[in-house]
């Protein structure tokens, strides 16, 4: 996410740091840098004029030249003006006489199904009763796809089979009432392009039922595209936010960056993976964050919080107590896949840990971590529990057992022993070290 367009600021800052004082000239050439960043990164050309004259009204004045770290002034100038830009964080608006309905809207392809399980799960998680309404009967297979989604999030799912969308949503919203359901979200059906057809059915369907929340499933892979999108549905139903997916598989992000400017709808979530954990509350102070190369270690803790807690609270005590087997190196492994895929966790780390994180190659990293989880599950639990016992052929019978070689085994073994160094380091030093490790 943001990753082409992340090492292109990077650039442009590290070569402002190395100056002291800045002209306008620096200044000016910086700009045009970042300008050329933002067109790259497919953001709007009128977002990225906008935006520019902004940052260099500031950067040029005396804001900037009274300051004691000219580089690091534009840098925090820059942060600020993206964050403007990004637009003011909103949240769902959910007030009044249950059940709330939430009507997602969108085209064929843009996420809008899974959107709505994930979006069921983040508000069952926070107490409400929650009912999925299957109202795309056109889409072969959507049907039972929300089925199979409710059931992974056991949350309920309405539907009737040959009732069209604005009967099948009355049908829900009564059902709902009665019982006892607080949130009703609307899977609506989507086309292949805008069209009065899709736009009718909308707004049928929103006369059926009081709307709390009328949410724009966008694809952000799909760039400046989204923005003309975003403005077709903006003219023709009563849009309150959007939900922009597949923010993961976008190095460019210009959409996401323009969206708000461009339409004037707020972003409310984004889509960072394809699990049904993979959707964030939109924040612009951390997206600005990440952009920007500075980490997220807000994000980072809340994916800590889909970890066990009472287990993380075990494994703590035993590392500071000097204690660090391959059987807590596994479970290490285990607590980490449940905070995501690799390649998002790294783009979060802040500081120089964050830096360092640009040179790995997810993909490599993803294969490193599946065959030290093999090589670990080859191991006996004596083996686990007391790694010295790891002679010359029980090496080659674990490296059979998981389908590597000796060297990957080897390989495993060396990095433990570092991450034991590691803790014993910590300890001796009461977690000073950590300090040195974030910057």
């Amino acid at each position: 996410m943001f990753e082409t367009l992340t090492e292109r600021l990077n650039q442009v800052f590290q070569n402002l740091r190395r100056r002291g004082k800045l002209s306008a000239e620096d200044v000016d050439a910086a700009m045009r840098e970042v300008r050329m960043a933002l067109l790259e990164a497919d953001v709007h050309y009128s977002v990225v004029k906008s935006f520019i004259a902004r940052v260099r009204e500031r950067a040029i004045g005396q804001e900037v030249s009274r300051s004691l770290n000219p580089a690091q002034q534009v840098i925090k100038i820059v942060n600020e003006e993206l964050i403007a830009t990004l637009g003011e964080p909103a949240r769902l608006n959910l007030v009044g006489q249950h059940p709330y309905v939430i009507m997602l809207v969108g085209l064929q392809g843009s996420g809008k199904t899974t959107a709505a399980a994930k979006l069921g799960r983040i508000l069952r998680s926070r107490g409400e009763r929650v009912m999925l309404v299957a109202a795309d009967p056109y889409r072969p297979a959507a049907i039972k796809q929300i089925q199979t989604l409710g059931e992974k999030i056991n949350v309920p799912v309405f539907t009737e089979a040959g009732v069209m969308p604005p009967a099948l949503v009355r049908h829900a919203f009564d059902t709902a009432q009665k019982g006892g359901v607080t949130t009703l979200i609307l899977d609506t059906a989507g086309r292949s392009q805008l069209d009065d057809a899709l736009m009718n059915e909308l707004k049928q369907i929103a006369a059926q039922a009081p709307i709390t929340e009328t949410l724009l499933v966008v694809d952000s892979m799909t760039g400046q595209e989204a923005l003309h999108i975003a403005e077709g549905f903006r003219d023709a139903v009563a849009l309150t936010g959007l939900i922009m997916t597949k923010m993961d598989g976008d190095s460019r992000g210009g959409a996401a960056i323009s969206i708000r400017s461009v339409t004037g709808v707020p972003i409310k979530f984004i889509g960072t993976n394809e699990g049904l954990d993979g959707l964030e509350i939109y924040d612009p102070r951390r997206l600005a964050s990440r952009i920007l190369g500075m980490g997220d270690v807000l994000g980072l803790i809340e994916r800590a919080e889909a970890m066990d807690q009472k287990e993380a609270q075990e494994q703590a005590e035993r590392l500071m107590a000097g204690k660090f087997s391959l059987e807590d190196f596994a479970q290490q492994l285990r607590q980490m896949r449940k905070m995501g895929p690799i390649s998002q966790l790294l783009e979060m780390l802040p500081g120089n840990l964050g830096q360092a994180a640009r040179g790995i190659n997810p993909e490599d990293a993803e294969h490193q971590l599946r065959l030290t989880e093999a090589i670990i599950g080859s191991m006996t639990k004596g083996e686990r529990r007391n790694p010295d016992i790891l002679n010359a052929s029980r090496r080659r019978r674990i490296a059979r057992g998981s389908g590597t070689d000796v060297v990957d085994v080897n390989r495993v073994m060396k990095q433990f022993r570092e991450a034991q160094r590691m803790f014993k380091t910590l300890k001796k030093s009461g977690g000073r070290g950590l300090s040195r490790l974030f910057g």
